[in-house]
């Protein structure tokens, strides 16, 4: 039964809402409570009958609509009490469910007990694929719940490990839920399937909708207890004994557990909720469980309407174990509606905390709820009721509080798994997958909802700027980090940020940077930004007073300065929002003054700003600071200090390097032309970023300059021997004061002029010797040798006092420091040149040896010896030095050690050697031993015997010895050795020279051999060694075999075999068995270059059968393989009587040189033998048989084929067949069978009748044989061969029916063995060989005919069985595999392909339903598969044609195919070729444009048409659309409606303006269809007309508010009984104390004043405005209206219309309420242009309660306002001043009136806004 309401009367609707209130509240549902009895049964018949007799049809008039409404709600009444009277207790209850719904306790069974059972056991397995769902589940049903008035709707789990159930589970889940409790309609609903209570009531805010829900739960319980409202009962997995259902039939629990069991693990002092649901958990499901309830997330209670506490705790004997997490939403200020959209808003505070004792967590989220009607093509089943959608967005102002988890982006009131990457939540009513891990992606439901999230995002995110005035500005760009930048993970939810995007930039949404407090706010595309550095100078040339007025002076707004950061960079530019030019910063420059006003720290920012963003715009701003003649600051531009005349610098130092460079410059400034800026900017510079230096240096030419810069720049200007002796002495006293580093005076001392000895200025660099009269130089050398060397003597002037930049000199002290740093120096310090000097070619005195030792010591010290080759020659081989045998160079000289020097001169009577004298220099030389070396003085024995060997090297020429000097070496190492001195390095010299006599010529020592051994002869055999000649030597040299071998000679041969081999020598042709063996053995133990091996196996040096053979050719027998030598002849074996039986014990050293030894070998050898003979093709079919018959005795013998010769006869091209040689894999036994396919194939076949075989047939002997090695003998077996080689005739039609019969069978053959046909065999066989009814067709093309499909063979190309015959058809898989359409899918495409040849419209519908039958779908919908029969009929594309046209209007321009086809096709059509069920968006668009060509009126029912499909599929693709295909808007005409263009009809946005242009032109606004449905709302239509550009009338109209008094006469007015009352001046004032206007006190009171000192004057005539509107064409509609108020601010006047109707104002009257609002709002707050409509608000309610003081307080209140105590003093000294403090008898009467009045109000407003959504 359903009852139409609509025909109700408001109160009766009232009335029967009460009523199912009633029964709603109680949890009493009359459809879900079971009649026990009869007499609850013929009770509820007569509620039966009672509802269906009510009228469906009822009158609207208000006695019917009242006499249904009572009847209803007695039908409900006596519903309740049937439900009351089936049973007193829960038990009772229980009891009646288990015996008359499951029949327990009663003699009959229940007939659908088991499908029950499997039904609910298959739900609850497959529902969701996650554990987690039953604890969504849970919290669903909690949330779902109703719970008492002031009660804090809360969620606990509980884990516990103790088994208070008794059912053996190792943990327990408890869940308290202190909902109002389970009332009898919920016993019932979980007592059966799919009977949820929620059902249907989703527009009531339930978000449950599965019936199954709780029974979720038995995936983790065996067992769930449910203790509430008096029920104790429990359900069971197993199904019951007594009804053999499990799952849902309940049982009463008396105890295990009982409530004290519950109360105890609860909390004993804790009273227990209303609802306990206990879950012993499944072993397997512990973990999972407690995983899901650790990873809780927080946010789970955003989007829950009722729930506002969650927890979970454990209760374990295990403190450890007891953790959980506390989740609570604590604090939700005010909601906060918006007037202009169906929305509201609010901040949430969310709070979680770990553990007992954790710190709690805390994040805020503005949450933004948005209603929006639910489009047509979006309504869902599953949400029928709901006719508008809700939207929030919830955007976190803190770290989300996500514990560590995944972060849910989309809600659907509890948390789905998925993640948007967007920095917002997205909450809706979605609708999900049954696993609830995200919503459906292709739910139209959820693509509507989605598609109004970016107008969501917009509204609430230009209310959180624009309403962020309570806010200081630095709060505002913390909001833009809510705007999507980045693609979402989602690919389906990237086109909402794109959305979000185009609608965001088209708000005003950007904040300026200005200095008054107003805020202001302009489009991305509008404004511009500052570079950061550029903002840090003027934030900090601000703070420190510098006027920035003229900051939005240069042809930009600019950002605000809090959002214009780097942190904001990516929002900025995805915005678009660009940055300033260049030039724009050096006009601020330049018309600022920055440069001279502020301090040198943000001077030194401004440079390096502009040194960052260099460019020559910046070259002619005066700005370079420096110091002028005078000692002043004056600035310089860039292009100044640039030109060369002035070089601009600073000191590179502490600020004391600094003083000390200017007091020195002005010993210099007349040669130094440099400018140093102020000590305090260089200063600060140093401070700087590094770039500000460089783009100084670099673009500004700016010197830095330390003292050695300086100094460098000086040097280069000294001329005069004056300024070089003050320039010597600044050095100086730098170094003395440690203003200047050694290394810096160093540095400039290598540049520093000197005066020389003669008073001249030198130049360059020179070696400065001390003047001579202080000089050891001179003693050792005489006059200065070294004049031409540029050696110079410093002059005396260096030596006296002096005086320089008021720094005092004594004498001597000049030298001594020109002398520390090298400046002037003396022998040993002096550094000479590469020279030689002639006393080191004399004898020296010992001191001057001295001397010159220490000299060299101090030039060793440099480093620098090899720079000084000439000077160090000349003392090397100078003969200077005293030794043994005489003054000797010290090249030639010996300093020994350990006596080694006297005993090696006793020892050898070869040479002397020259001994330094210890005697004559003392011990004191050896302190300069170091020294003597680099000159070089030899030390050690091992030079000494170098010295020897050289001398004996010496002695004969080609460095060969003597036969008496070989023996002497000998002799001399013998004796070294005896006296126990190494003889290592006198071996080592000798090593490199050919000093030995062999058979072989000179050769060095270890390439020497002493013939002792026998082994060496033989090896002398097969090589050539250089054997000691002792035919030149004698037999004596023999007894030095020792000293040989020290020096490298070989005397035993110790199987040197590698000696051998690096000599060894190819031997003869015929070569000795011994040696042959020796051969051998040189192989075994030597690794033989692969060269050598390959070299020896390609000599004769083997003795065969056949004679002297390569190894290569050579074989050793093997004797029972005498059978293979009938195969191939002429094997060479090896001869064995030669070598012996030892030959055998080389087999290995045989192999590497290439003879065959083993088996493997000998098969290779036979099977090389064959392979030739196939290469050579001298294979004949002796070879053949012979090979056949070798196999077959190996066979019969049980012996395994040799492998080689296996795969030869595998794999090798040896049998002969009617295509040439083929291996036995690729060849067929030919016999009768292959008779028929051989005509249509190209088959190698083994013909034993051909010539090759000798026409004898005795190949097919060996059948089995040739079967073994792969050749095919069955033709079952050759399919492959078939498939591989089919050869189809040019011409089909010479192929014989019998041999494409015989190919199916083949193909059968085939696929036994593979699942698929080659695709070389497919291609083969696609050519034009099947016959069909229509000819000869590829495979593809053709049909096999199926008599039980409803076509005809003419309808398509079906294959011709009459001449294949009836076998044909036992191939359908082998036809199908080859490309034949077989089945009906198959056909489909055949059929399609081929409809376009038909034109018959019957034979095409047959065709049609055929397809549709089958599913067939168009792979190319947009193709012309259409057959139009009109006309001559013609094929058309589908975007042609449509299914229905209802309104009519589209028979021109598409067709409309339910008037050619029968009404089953249309579905068709649509599935197959995507054919539209009716216009489209774009036809729409396409049919508007032909009516603005056509220019004809439009019926309303036409437009209507038009606009309400535009409205029900409104979004931003049709926006675009739309903007690009409009150029003319509906306006109202008569009867009719016309078409003008946009840019002349305007939305009436403001009703006054409306009423006055409708007097002027009734052709000017737009055209409203009639609300037939919320998409053509006047809102919905003035936003699709402000789309396609239509403006509003308020923005276009031009207001001349002008007001003139000439002429007019007028009167004063007391302003205290209208602007200076205190009422009003409380309002005002406490709404500019309002913290979000941050308005400071002063600027308050003097915006108040301005009312104190208004001057009202009444006026006679009326105060007019004029509107003046300019259409497209040029032509101007003027119209005037009257106000009653006009506020002149510049005179301090307000001008009030008198009417003589009335003695004074009646503030009461809404017109005069309205325009003095108005009025003095827009006057007080024109810099607050947002504020002025909230200020005028205030003021109209207090002209409605007479400005009374304490209604206007109470007024204050309720909008959060006060004053303040300084507001209140203000207020009190005005009114001591005018006496306004002076209150009328009877005025604190009226009090109770206006708190009455203004209550009355705020009720009016409140229900006007409710009526007005």
């Amino acid at each position: 039964m359903k009852l139409k309401t609509e025909k109700f009367t408001g109160k009766a609707k009232l009335f029967v809402l009460r009523i199912i209130s009633i029964l709603i509240n109680n949890r009493l549902f009359v459809s879900s409570i079971p009649p026990p009895s009869k007499t609850s049964n013929s009770l509820l018949s007569l509620t039966s009958s009672t509802l269906t007799n009510v009228p469906c049809h009822l009158h609207s008039s208000s006695s019917c609509g009242w006499a249904t409404a009572v009847a209803l709600a007695l039908a409900l009444a006596l519903a309740l009490m049937a439900a009351v009277a089936a049973y007193s207790t829960p038990r009772e209850h229980v009891d009646w469910i288990r015996r008359e719904r499951y029949y327990i306790g009663r003699d009959d069974k229940n007939p659908l007990a088991e499908d029950i059972h499997q039904a609910v056991l298959y739900l609850s397995e497959e529902l969701y694929s996650k554990d987690v769902h039953f604890l969504m589940e849970l919290v669903q049903n909690a949330e779902d719940n109703k719970y008492a008035e002031g009660v804090t709707p809360s969620l606990e789990f509980l884990i516990t490990s103790k088994d208070i159930t008794m059912t053996g589970a190792k943990t327990t889940l408890l869940l308290f839920n202190n909902e109002i409790g389970f009332s009898p309609s919920n016993i019932d609903s979980i007592c059966r399937i799919g009977k949820s209570t929620k059902k249907g009531k989703r527009h009531l805010g339930y978000i449950g909708e599965k019936g199954i829900g709780f029974k979720s739960v038995f995936l983790i319980s065996s067992k769930p207890y449910i203790f509430s409202n008096g029920y104790q009962i429990c359900f069971n997995e197993e199904p019951s004994p007594d009804c053999n259902l499990g799952y849902i039939v309940p049982e009463w629990v008396d105890e295990n557990p009982c409530l004290s069991d519950i109360k105890n693990l609860y909390g004993p002092l804790e009273s227990l909720p209303t609802t306990i649901i206990i879950l012993p958990l499944k072993i397997e499901k512990e973990s999972a469980v407690k995983e899901q309830l650790s990873n809780l997330q927080p946010e789970v209670l955003l989007f829950l309407s009722k729930i506002r506490q969650l927890s979970v705790r454990g209760d374990s004997d295990d403190p450890k174990c007891n953790t959980g997490c506390k989740i609570s939403i604590s604090g939700e200020d005010t909601c906060q509606k918006s007037r202009n959209l169906n929305a509201e808003s609010y901040p949430l505070h969310l709070t979680a905390q770990e553990g007992d004792k954790g710190n709690e967590e805390q994040c805020c989220y503005y949450i933004w709820k948005e209603r929006f009607p639910v489009k047509p093509e979006c309504i869902s089943k599953k949400r029928a009721e709901v006719d508008e959608c809700v939207i929030t967005l919830a955007f976190p102002f803190a770290r989300r509080l996500n514990r560590g988890m995944r972060k849910s982006g989309v809600y659907s009131f509890l948390p789905t798994d998925m993640e948007t990457g967007f920095p917002f939540i997205i909450q809706a009513d979605f609708l999900l997958v049954s696993s609830r891990e995200s919503i459906q992606l292709n739910s139209p439901w959820n693509e509507g909802i989605l598609s109004c999230v970016p107008s969501a995002f917009t509204n609430a995110f230009t209310t959180l700027i624009k309403g962020s005035h309570e806010a200081p500005s630095f709060s505002i760009p913390f909001l833009f980090n809510f705007i999507p930048l980045e693609e979402s993970h989602i690919k389906l939810l990237d086109p909402l940020r794109q959305s979000i995007k185009e609608k965001i930039i088209a708000e005003r949404i950007i904040p300026c940077e200005i200095n008054k407090s107003q805020q202001m706010f302009s489009k991305p595309s509008e404004i511009k930004r500052l570079v950061p550095a550029f903002w840090h100078v003027l934030i900090k040339a601000q703070k420190c007073g510098v006027d920035l007025l003229n900051l939005h002076s240069h042809g930009s707004h600019i950002v605000n300065a809090y959002l214009d950061n780097n942190d904001y960079n990516n929002v900025l530019g995805y915005l678009g929002v660009g940055y300033v030019d260049l030039a724009w910063y050096a006009s601020f420059i330049r018309g600022s003054n920055l440069a001279k006003e502020m301090p040198d720290d943000i001077y030194v920012e401004l440079l390096h700003f502009i040194a960052q963003k260099w460019y020559s715009c910046f070259k002619d701003i005066p700005l370079l600071r420096f110091i002028d003649s005078t000692g002043g600051i004056s600035l310089l531009s860039v292009s100044q200090a640039t030109n060369g005349y002035q070089k601009l610098c600073i000191a590179n130092g502490d600020d004391q390097i600094i003083t000390w460079l200017i007091n020195w410059n002005r010993e210099f400034i007349s040669v130094s032309k440099l400018y140093f800026m102020p000590q305090t900017l260089q200063l600060s510079l140093r401070k700087s970023k590094s770039g500000v230096m460089d783009w100084l240096k670099n673009s500004v030419k700016l010197q830095s300059l330390s003292l050695h810069d300086y100094g460098s720049i000086v040097i280069k200007s000294l001329t005069s021997s004056n300024l070089v002796i003050a320039f010597t002495h600044f050095l100086y006293h730098s170094r003395r004061y440690n203003y200047a580093s050694e290394w810096c005076i160093n540095s400039l001392f290598s540049h520093l002029p000197i005066v020389d000895e003669y008073g001249g200025v030198i130049l360059g660099k020179r070696e400065v010797l001390v003047p001579a009269s202080v000089s050891k130089w001179a003693i050792l050398i005489g006059s200065n040798p070294w004049r031409h060397d540029n050696y110079v003597v410093l002059s005396r002037e260096y030596l006296s006092s002096a005086n320089f930049a008021g720094n005092v000199t004594c004498e001597g002290l000049i030298l001594k420091f020109l002398q520390q740093h090298g400046k002037a120096s003396d022998i040993p310090q002096v550094y000479p040149p590469n020279a030689a000097f002639r006393t080191v070619y004399s004898p020296l005195t010992k001191d001057n040896a001295f001397l010159l030792l220490e000299w060299i010591r101090n030039i060793r010290s440099r480093g620098t010896i090899y720079k000084l080759q000439n000077f160090f020659s000349s003392i090397k081989t100078g003969s200077w030095l005293k030794t043994s045998i005489g003054y000797k160079s010290p090249s030639e000289s010996f300093l020994p050690s350990s006596g080694w020097g006297r005993l090696l001169q006793e020892a050898s009577t070869l040479v002397d050697i020259p001994l330094i004298q210890k005697d004559f220099y003392s011990e004191k030389i050896t302190e300069y031993t170091t020294e003597l070396k680099e000159i070089g003085v030899k030390f050690e024995f091992m030079d000494a015997s170098q010295y020897i060997c050289n001398h004996l090297m010496t002695l004969t020429a080609n460095s060969t010895l003597t036969r008496a000097n070989v023996f002497s070496l000998l002799k001399l190492v013998r004796y070294l050795g005896e006296v126990s001195l190494s003889h290592d390095y006198l071996i080592q010299s000798t090593k490199t020279a050919r000093w030995l006599k062999t058979s072989v010529g000179f050769r060095l020592a270890s390439e020497s051999i002493l013939l002792l051994d026998s082994e060496w002869t033989l090896a002398s055999h097969v090589s050539n060694l250089p054997f000691i000649d002792t035919s030149f030597y004698g037999e004596q040299i023999v007894d030095y075999k020792t000293e040989l071998q020290l020096f490298g000679v070989l005397v035993r041969f110790n199987k040197n075999y590698k000696v051998v081999v690096d000599n060894f020598k190819i031997p003869s042709n015929c070569v000795s068995a011994d040696a042959a063996i020796f051969i051998l053995e040189c192989i075994r133990n030597v690794n033989i270059p692969d060269d050598l091996i390959r070299k020896l196996s390609q000599t004769k040096w083997l003795k065969t059968q056949l004679g002297y053979q390569h190894p290569g050719e050579s074989f050793m027998a093997v004797i029972e393989w005498e059978c293979l030598l009938q195969v191939v002849s002429d094997i060479p074996v090896i001869d064995e009587p030669m070598y012996g039986g030892r030959i055998r014990s080389y087999l290995a050293e045989l192999k590497r040189v290439g003879v065959a030894v083993t088996r493997d070998d000998f098969s290779k050898a036979i099977a090389s033998r064959l392979n030739l003979l196939i290469k050579k093709t001298l294979i004949t079919d002796k070879n053949v048989l012979a090979l056949l018959t070798c196999y077959r005795q190996f066979v019969k013998k049980q012996v395994t084929f040799p492998h080689d010769l296996y795969l030869f006869s595998l794999e090798k091209e040896w049998l002969h067949t009617n295509l040439g040689f083929r291996s036995p894999k690729a060849s067929i036994l030919f016999g009768p069978e292959w008779e028929p396919i051989s005509a249509i194939t190209n088959l190698p076949f083994i013909d034993g009748n051909s010539a090759f075989y000798g026409y004898s047939n005795e190949i097919n002997c060996f059948k089995n044989e040739l079967k073994a090695f792969g050749v095919v003998v069955d033709f079952k077996e050759g399919a492959k061969f078939v498939i591989d080689r089919i050869n189809l005739p040019r011409d089909p039609s010479v192929i014989n029916p019998v041999s494409i019969i015989s190919l199916f069978q083949c193909i059968c053959n085939m696929k036994e063995k593979t699942k698929s046909l080659p695709m070389e065999f497919k291609q083969k066989m696609n050519t034009r060989w099947i016959k069909t009814i229509l000819g000869y067709r590829f495979p593809e093309e053709s049909l096999l005919f199926d008599p039980k499909w409803n076509l005809q063979r003419k309808d398509g190309p079906f294959i011709d069985d009459i001449f294949y015959g009836s076998e044909l058809a036992s191939y359908k898989t082998e036809l199908k595999e080859i490309g034949v359409s077989v089945d009906a899918t198959q056909a489909c495409r055949l059929l399609a392909l081929h409809i376009k040849c038909h034109s018959d419209i019957t034979t095409i519908s047959r065709v049609y339903l055929f397809l549709k039958e089958h599913k067939w779908e168009a792979y190319v919908k947009a193709a012309e598969w259409i057959w139009i029969p009109q006309g001559g009929g013609e094929w058309v594309s589908s975007n042609r044609c449509i299914l229905h046209d209802n309104l009519d209007l589209f028979g021109s321009q598409l067709f409309i195919l339910d008037k050619y086809y029968d009404t089953k096709l249309l579905e068709f059509f649509s599935r197959a070729f995507g054919i539209r069920l009716g216009p489209c968006i774009d036809d729409y668009f396409k049919l508007w444009s032909s009516w603005e060509v056509s220019a004809h009126h439009l019926t309303v029912q036409q437009c209507s048409a038009f606009w309400v499909f535009i409205g029900k599929h409104w979004n931003s693709n049709t926006e675009k659309l739309l903007q690009g295909s409009i150029s003319k808007v509906p306006v109202q005409s008569n009867d009719e409606v016309i078409l003008s263009n946009k840019q002349d009809v305007f939305i009436p946005d403001d009703l006054l303006l409306k009423e006055l242009f409708d007097k002027v032109s009734e052709t000017i606004f737009v055209w409203y269809p009639l609300v037939t449905s919320p998409a053509l709302s006047r809102a919905n239509m003035n936003k699709i007309y402000s789309s396609i550009g239509v403006r509003l009338i308020s923005e276009v109209v031009q207001k001349d508010e002008s007001f003139r008094i000439t002429g007019a006469s007028f009167r004063e007015v007391d302003p205290r009984s209208l602007v200076s009352n205190n009422g009003l001046l409380r309002i005002v004032l406490a709404f500019l104390s309002d913290i979000s206007l941050d308005i400071i006190a002063t600027e308050r009171h003097r915006l108040v004043k301005y009312l104190i000192d208004l001057e009202v004057l009444e006026i006679d005539e009326p105060i007019t405005v004029c509107y003046k509107l300019t259409l497209s064409s040029g032509t101007i509609l003027d119209s005037k209206a009257t106000r009653m108020f006009s506020w002149e601010k510049d005179n301090a006047k307000l001008f009030l219309q008198s009417d003589e109707s009335r003695t004074k104002p009646t503030r009461h009257n809404i017109e005069y309420a309205t325009n003095f609002a108005d009025v003095i709002a827009k006057g007080l707050l024109s810099e607050f242009p947002y504020q002025i409509a909230s200020l005028a608000e205030l003021i109209r309610l207090g002209c409605f309660v007479d400005f009374e003081e304490d209604a206007i307080d109470f007024l204050l209140k309720t909008k959060n306002l006060q004053l303040f105590p300084e507001d209140e003093e203000f207020l009190s000294s005005i009114a001591s001043t005018k006496n306004v403090g002076k209150t009328e008898t009877g005025e604190t009467a009226c009090t109770v009136d206006g708190y009455l009045l203004f209550g009355i109000l705020t009720l009016g407003f409140s229900l006007s806004n409710i009526f007005l959504r």
